[in-house]
């Protein structure tokens, strides 16, 4: 038997954690990109990573939220 805070709880940190390393990719991929690269269409592309890496990090943060119970 797997206790219920391993079950629910540790899957759901590690998930947090790698959206947060998602969402550092993207921001470090578009920069790197766009400074190696000359793109056509760049406001779009900053727009698109930019909700991406936005989406992943609030994702993130709310899944790797430690909440203590009691005090």
């Amino acid at each position: 038997m797997i206790p219920q805070q391993i079950e629910g709880g540790v899957w759901k940190e590690n998930l947090g954690k790698y959206l947060l390393d998602i969402s550092k990719y993207v921001v470090t991929g578009v920069m790197i990109t766009s400074l190696f690269k000359d793109l056509d269409d760049k406001i779009i592309i900053y727009i698109c990573s930019f909700i991406i890496s936005i989406s992943a990090l609030i994702v993130g943060l709310v899944l790797t939220n430690k909440k203590k119970k009691g005090n």
